[in-house]
């Protein structure tokens, strides 16, 4: 493995998904450990092209935020502190399950 992230990630992307993590830590208050196995559970099966991939036509935060709660009951995703996040109440939103341990979504310890 050439990084904590289970998709084989270019450096541009490696950055990328590292964002997404400091996003998880800073913002939930999680470990990083949590938050690398967060995103592994979530894109660990994804084929990502090197940067920049489709993804990074949104922000970190936008990926980080689906790792960390379930959809509303209308299907919405918070994206990270966006205009779109004024309607969301957060208060409501449900937390996902963080991955099993032991599991292969969690690559770091902490």
């Amino acid at each position: 493995m050439r990084s904590e992230f289970l998709p084989d990630l270019d450096e541009g992307m490696l950055e990328y998904f590292r964002a997404m993590a400091d996003v998880l830590v800073e913002h939930f208050g999680i470990s990083r450990a949590e938050a690398v196995a967060r995103i592994n559970e979530r894109y660990g099966g994804l084929e990502i092209d090197p940067y920049p991939d489709i993804m990074c036509h949104e922000m970190p935060e936008y990926w980080a935020y689906g790792t960390y709660y379930l959809p509303d009951d209308q299907g919405r995703l918070p994206i990270g502190g966006s205009v779109a996040d004024r309607d969301i109440d957060f208060e409501r939103l449900q937390v996902r399950p963080a991955p099993p341990r032991p599991s292969r979504f969690w690559t770091i310890q902490g």
